[in-house]
């Protein structure tokens, strides 16, 4: 049984991080690092559906949640990934309680939803467990629609209010950019911004989430009343594991060279 939802409305921050490689062993040596949950990103990463589904595969044995970023709102993105197997989705650029409300409908199967009954898919282990699957889905998948725009802080209220939709996500690079205080994170107006995202959170029982660009900022964000939160992606853990190393072996054999020629 997969426990995200229930520890998400329970209260409890739980920590995750984004995969933009498609890269199944990747994934498996990221699931085992720690992390609450994983993002496999359709969005900007460079993996397609056909590599969700090695990755979902690769995860499986860890029981880590796995959350897919599709592209859009479009039931058929939704769809695709929720019949592989996928614990939560996230939609990207929700701008109106219009297009929150069409996630939420791609999420569910009727009479909550419009999510098509295909029986024979990993998701109900191939129709062994449809019945089961059918009867708890709906209390057990994620739906999360991301805050990036202008347009979306004028919808809060009645987002959050959408039964269904789990997390507001704030997009931290997309918003500042709309906000035109690109990267300035301490800038009055996105912290106004991130204020009101938690207020209507909160007014309607749900829960906020954001992409932490450093570690450190995880207590500032906490102490605000977010409860969800990424940091890094397997791209930059890659980056900065090999930057690390091959910096601290150059140290070492310029110390060396130095000594020689001495």
């Amino acid at each position: 049984m997969n426990q995200l939802k229930q520890r998400l409305h329970q209260g409890e921050a739980l920590i995750g991080t984004f995969l933009s490689l498609g890269n199944s062993m990747a994934t498996e040596i990221i699931a085992q690092s720690g992390f609450d949950w994983l993002l496999i990103d359709l969005e900007h990463g460079i993996g397609s559906e056909e590599d969700v589904l090695h990755q979902l595969q690769a995860i499986a044995h860890t029981n880590v949640p796995a959350i897919i970023r599709v592209e859009g709102f479009q039931r058929q993105r939704i769809h695709k990934v929720l019949d592989m197997g996928a614990h939560g989705i996230m939609c990207p650029r929700i701008d109106n309680a219009e297009e929150a409300q069409l996630v939420v409908q791609a999420l569910h199967y009727p009479p909550a939803g419009i999510r098509g009954v295909a029986k024979m898919v990993r998701a109900t282990q191939f129709g062994v467990k449809f019945d089961a699957y059918y009867k708890r889905i709906a209390d057990e998948i994620v739906g999360i629609i991301q805050i990036e725009t202008r347009e979306s802080l004028n919808h809060l209220d009645e987002m959050a209010s959408l039964p269904g939709i789990d997390v507001l996500f704030i997009g931290p690079a997309d918003l500042s950019m709309a906000l035109g205080v690109f990267g300035q994170l301490d800038h009055p107006d996105f912290i106004k911004a991130v204020d009101a995202i938690i207020q209507a959170a909160l007014k309607a029982k749900k829960l906020v989430g954001i992409l932490l660009f450093d570690p450190n900022d995880f207590e500032k964000y906490y102490q605000m009343g977010i409860r969800f939160f990424a940091c890094g992606t397997d791209t930059h853990f890659l980056s900065k594991g090999a930057k690390e190393v091959a910096a601290a072996l150059t140290k070492q054999k310029k110390r060396l060279s130095f000594k020689e020629q001495a």
